[in-house]
């Protein structure tokens, strides 16, 4: 059976990185970026580049989208030249993440010009997109599940999830919420250990040996607070946004996000405080700031 033709719109740090994967995996991939500059080295790698997302959707059979925003996932997908403006693609794949309520609407939109939507949020950041060791968290019908499997194994490991739309988006969200909160409250509790004259890297083998070991101390406190690197690759202002979105669900849910809201209050804080343009981890300088300490290297 013949490769499916691929599209993807969106080839910032993570798309791009998936981008590359699937084009060394042998797929023909068409892409679409606002940002020229994203777009000349895929092409180099033997992308072929496309004017429109409606374009991109003329001349493959999947297209998937990796960009910031939900209202941006909408525009891309039902918008003016958008998928739903193509000639040939029947599944689009969406590996933002854009929450339940987009994803629910955009697979209705879809639907109605014969376009599969599939959630497939992922999670692992620009290592895993590289590395391909991504999780990546799928729903959709059964069918289409078995047609896409192929393709988005080549990204990571899968978790199907269900078979409605937005399923794949409420668990990325969840995943979110969780690496979130660990990395907001590491921060305070190693903060709260220097300021009682602690050692910070002490602090953190002490959690890793312990019941306290958690993605933050795992992967980002030495790395990226403790160096003053603030570089783990996934934007403060993003991971707000998710937060956000995720409470937004659990209310219309009514289910209560007492530990959630706290962790949405600090983050937007920090987003305020940092910049936009800040590293997640980046969350620290704002616990830092309020205590009057700084964590690691002088």
């Amino acid at each position: 059976m013949a490769q499916p033709s691929l599209g993807f719109i969106g080839v910032g740090r993570m798309g791009a990185r998936m981008s590359r994967r699937l084009l060394a995996a042998g797929y023909a991939l068409t892409i679409y970026d606002t940002d020229a500059a994203a777009v000349a080295p895929l092409v180099e790698a033997g992308a072929r580049r496309a004017e429109s997302p409606a374009a991109v959707a003329s001349a493959a059979d999947i297209v998937f989208a990796s960009v910031p925003t939900p209202p941006v996932v909408e525009a891309v997908a039902l918008g003016r030249n958008g998928v739903i403006e193509g000639t040939r693609a029947k599944i689009f794949i969406d590996v933002s993440t854009t929450g339940a309520t987009v994803a629910k609407r955009v697979a209705e939109g879809l639907a109605a010009k014969g376009i599969t939507a599939v959630d497939a949020p992922v999670s692992g950041g620009i290592n895993g997109a590289e590395k391909g060791t991504l999780a990546v968290m799928v729903s959709c019908p059964d069918a289409t599940y078995e047609t896409v499997k192929p393709v988005l194994e080549v990204l990571g490991k899968l978790f199907f999830v269900g078979t409605q739309p937005g399923q794949g988006q409420t668990m990325k969200l969840l995943n979110n919420l969780l690496s979130a909160t660990a990395m907001t409250i590491t921060s305070e509790a190693i903060v709260m250990g220097v300021k009682a004259g602690l050692d910070p890297s002490l602090i953190v083998d002490v959690f890793n040996a312990g019941t306290a070991r958690n993605s933050a101390t795992q992967d980002k406190m030495k790395q990226h607070v403790i160096s003053r690197k603030f570089s783990y690759g996934f934007g403060l202002a993003l991971l707000n946004k998710d937060i956000r979105l995720c409470m937004a669900e659990a209310d219309a849910l009514g289910v209560p996000m007492i530990v959630g809201s706290a962790v949405r209050q600090l983050l937007s804080i920090s987003t305020a405080t940092e910049g936009t343009d800040a590293d997640m981890t980046a969350v620290a300088r704002t616990v830092e700031a309020w205590t009057g300490v700084r964590v690691g290297e002088k």
